[in-house]
């Protein structure tokens, strides 16, 4: 098997592309398949988990803790900038801004970022508990 020589750092990453196209088809299915407030606060919570997967897959050793936190302070930050018109501007030409950067500020949607952290952080926590705990620096496993 190709990866059968792969350890650490490749196959976290792996684990965590696989985990984006999972959140990447989970947030369109929700988008096409339900409605209102299900579709909106559910693809919200995807949207953090799949930033938290992108952060690893960038920096596989990444506590779960700090992934989250940084995934978290990213959509925050996204929601943050709707109260501006650049995202809503953005979005009017390009239907992938409006599906990064969408294009209204609504303050519930910052609870439901915390909410897809939260369960991205215990995902991704008992992943690496699981694999023997490859999240942690070099430094920290010595």
């Amino acid at each position: 098997m190709i990866l059968q020589g792969m350890g650490g750092p490749w196959r976290t990453r792996l684990a965590a592309a696989a985990a984006v196209v999972v959140m990447v088809g989970a947030g369109l299915g929700v988008r096409a398949l339900a409605h209102g407030s299900v579709a909106t606060y559910a693809g919200d919570a995807l949207y953090t988990v799949l930033v938290l997967a992108l952060v690893v897959c960038l920096a596989p050793r990444t506590r779960p803790a700090v992934a989250a936190g940084v995934a978290l302070a990213f959509s925050w930050a996204v929601e943050a900038l709707q109260l501006t018109d650049v995202p809503a501007e953005l979005s009017r030409h390009s239907a992938v801004a409006r599906l990064v950067l969408g294009s209204t500020f609504n303050a519930p949607d910052l609870v439901w970022y915390a909410v897809g952290a939260a369960l991205g952080w215990c995902v991704h926590g008992s992943l690496v508990r699981r694999s023997g705990g490859t999240a942690a620096p070099a430094a920290a496993r010595s």
